[in-house]
Parts: structure tokens; C-alpha cells; sequence
């Protein structure tokens, strides 16, 4: 049993895994904050499947890219649960997550020829991303880039590629080529943790719990409010 822990984006979420199936999900109410929600919504998971944090063979976070706050919330109470309970530590990539996700509910989508690129807001017209083959390998690593009408346009020449997640839709009016398909309303779930997560558990690919970090893959920038520059 694994408990997925996600909190990359706006929606926060915590889902019980076996190695077959997501046996539940916890997501906090809209408005909530991360901070405020992420160990109410895990408490009771947990309490709903009579499991205690030793009970289980593993924690998996979100490890990133995504919200700095987020993915420090999100990292630290995984890291907690971890430690305390003397079970390994299991680090996701985000996007990756997410290819996972749409792979399972979509699977009349994966036509030959069609690529996942799975994005998420960094704000302006940058965007995280990454480009997946329909059986979840890698074709482009994870990226920060800004979209510009150009972007993507030396595979949209020979593949059909669907964009999804909440950095896709700001650019559906600058990607306009013929092949680019923009699926609109996709959020992220700790669910879509499950099988990188019990991948990894069966590979025995952990993080090290004392030094493991959220990947930002951008610098993270304080900024001075207006109101008190002189």
C-alpha cells in the first residue's frame, strides 16, 4: 500500500495505492490552501482505510515541476510521514504524473502517431513541459519553455501531439497548427501517481529522505511589493 501525495498545482490531493488499483482519494474543497488541508485530507484517508503511516510500504509525492509553494508543502509532509514511520520515500515527476493519468481515462486517444505533452503554468507564456510516446517513454525531456507560435512545430510536422493541463490552455491560440489538439478541463489527481509510483517501489527507486528536494527546475524569485519600493 502506497500513499500518493499531490500538491503541484492548485489542486490538493492524497490517494491510497496498491499494486493493482487506487483503492481511495482525499482532494481538499476548492479555496482551501495546501498548507491548511494536505494533513486533514491525509489523516482521513488514512483513517477511512483503518491504515496506520506504519501500515503502509511507502509514501509518493509530486516531486515537481510546479508551484514552489506547493511542491514545498507537498515534499515536506511526505519527507514527515516518511521519517516517522520508517517507510521509503518515492519522488514523481509531476508531468510525468500526468501522462500517466490521461493514459488510463483517454486510452481511445492513443492512436499511432500521437504524442502527450502534458503542461503546467509557470506563469506569462512559459509553461513546464514534456513530450510522451501513448505508452508513457519519453520522447522530450521535462522543459521550461515560452511558447511561441513556432514551438512544437518540427514534431506537429509528423506527429499529432495533445496538449493538456493547466498551462495547455493559454496556448491554444498560439499553437495553431492543423496537429495540435488542446483538451481542456484536465486536473491533476495524486491518483495518477499510481503506477510510477508502484514502479518505483518495485524497482526500489527511493529518495533519501534527508536530502531530497522538490525539482523547481526554475530558480525561485522573491519580488518587493509595489507599495514599498521608494
Amino acid at each position: 500500500m502506497i500513499l500518493c501525495i499531490e500538491t503541484a498545482t492548485s489542486v490538493c490531493s492524497a490517494a491510497l495505492c496498491d499494486d493493482k488499483k487506487v483503492a481511495g482519494v482525499a482532494e481538499a474543497p476548492p479555496g482551501m490552501t495546501h498548507a491548511a488541508s494536505l494533513t486533514v485530507i491525509t489523516a482521513r484517508l488514512l483513517e477511512e482505510h483503518r491504515i496506520r503511516p506504519a501500515d503502509l510500504d511507502a509514501v509518493a509525492v509530486s516531486k515537481g515541476p510546479g508551484s514552489y509553494t506547493g511542491l514545498r508543502i507537498g515534499v515536506s509532509a511526505a519527507k514527515g510521514i516518511a521519517y516517522g514511520a520508517g517507510i521509503p520515500l518515492i519522488g514523481i515527476n509531476t508531468l510525468a504524473a500526468m501522462c500517466s493519468g490521461y493514459i488510463i481515462r483517454n486510452p481511445r486517444d492513443l492512436t499511432a502517431g500521437t504524442l502527450l505533452c502534458p503542461m503546467i503554468d509557470a506563469r506569462r507564456m512559459e509553461v513546464y513541459n514534456a513530450l510522451f510516446r501513448p505508452d508513457g517513454t519519453t520522447v522530450r525531456e521535462t522543459s521550461a519553455d515560452i511558447i511561441d507560435e513556432t514551438s512544437f512545430s518540427d514534431l506537429l510536422a509528423e506527429n499529432r501531439i495533445i496538449f493538456f493541463g493547466n498551462g495547455s490552455e493559454k496556448c491554444s491560440q498560439t499553437i495553431t497548427h492543423p496537429n495540435a489538439i488542446f483538451v481542456e478541463g484536465f486536473q491533476l489527481s495524486a491518483s495518477y501517481l499510481h503506477l510510477p509510483a508502484v514502479n518505483a517501489l518495485r524497482n526500489k527507486q527511493f529518495e533519501d529522505v534527508a536530502y531530497f528536494e522538490p525539482y523547481y527546475l526554475k530558480e525561485f524569485i522573491a519580488t518587493i511589493p509595489g507599495k514599498l519600493l521608494p
